[in-house]
């Protein structure tokens, strides 16, 4: 790993900011892999989830926390202090904003972010969405913000200037050591992995409070040796009879769809073929309910 003449850097980097700003999709783009789930609907991430890249000279490891918003319940609660105990023992901070929109949300982080000691790098995402007039004018104002290790406008989607980004990132580490195997995309087990895939399918096809009711629980990932291939059983659990219903749709239809999207990215992910058994159960009123949230890994 290291020759005696070349540094080796590692650490661990969050990327931070409010809901809806690109960051599973630019955690994504800096992979050059799928690990975190991306939709259109804010609040998509719920837990922190540890993305790893591995470089010739460094190794990152990032913490793709869940959007900072005002909590509506106790799930949003969770997901809030996941966002921020993320920052406890991180060597430095992407903080993620969108191009040219500048909230009331964002002035909210830059006072979260007043006592953070570790560096800041400021993203300023989907900047291929603004002319380059208001994106040097948006970039010129958010710098005076606080003060930034570095500042970069991205494009997550096209992937412009993703590389110089990593390239950034490795400037403010450490030298340190390689955590990780070189072929670790993340450290989170294939079930997590799995529930979000699926989640992820179920976003994309709901609308209005739906998707931000739904929970998925993988009840058995389970090599099939005989037929080359592996079984997965997941549940997909609601709040209300009526969300059973519409996740299901008509003639199963829905579930169906979502079942063979999700069975796809499963095969790329684990590079052999599944068999995935999808069920919908109604658990009441889950996200209000510790011993719910626990159930469902939001510790």
């Amino acid at each position: 790993m290291n020759d005696g003449t070349k540094v080796f850097k590692s650490g661990f980097v969050a990327v931070v900011g409010r809901p809806n700003v690109g960051k599973s999709t630019l955690l994504n783009a800096l992979l050059g892999h799928k690990v975190a789930i991306v939709s259109d609907k804010p609040q998509t991430t719920r837990n922190t989830i540890r993305g790893v890249l591995t470089l010739e000279d460094a190794q990152i490891i990032f913490l793709d926390t869940p959007g900072l918003h005002k909590p509506l319940h106790k799930l949003g609660e969770y997901m809030v202090k996941s966002a921020f105990q993320a920052l406890d023992d991180v060597d430095l901070v992407l903080w993620v904003v969108e191009a040219g929109r500048w909230t009331v949300s964002d002035e909210h982080i830059v006072g979260e972010l007043a006592a953070v000691k570790q560096p800041v790098i400021l993203v300023a995402n989907k900047a291929d969405q603004i002319s380059s007039e208001e994106l040097e004018a948006f970039l010129g104002e958010a710098v005076q913000k606080r003060e930034f290790a570095a500042s970069l406008a991205v494009s997550a989607l096209e992937g412009t200037n993703v590389a110089e980004l990593v390239q950034l990132i490795v400037e403010q580490l450490d030298e340190g050591p390689q955590y990780y195997p070189e072929d670790w995309l993340s450290d989170q087990p294939e079930r997590f992995i799995v529930a979000e895939f699926i989640r992820e399918e179920l976003f994309l096809r709901t609308e209005e409070e739906i998707p931000h009711s739904l929970a998925v629980d993988v009840d058995e990932i389970k090599e099939d040796a005989e037929k080359n291939l592996m079984r997965i059983r997941a549940t997909i659990y609601v709040e209300r009879e009526s969300q059973k219903g519409i996740v299901i749709g008509r003639g199963g239809r829905m579930l169906k769809e979502v079942g063979t999207s999700a069975r796809r990215q499963m095969e790329r992910l684990l590079g052999t073929r599944v068999h995935l058994d999808l069920w919908v159960k109604v658990k009441k009123d889950w996200r209000n309910k510790p011993g719910a949230l626990k159930e469902f890994g939001y510790e």
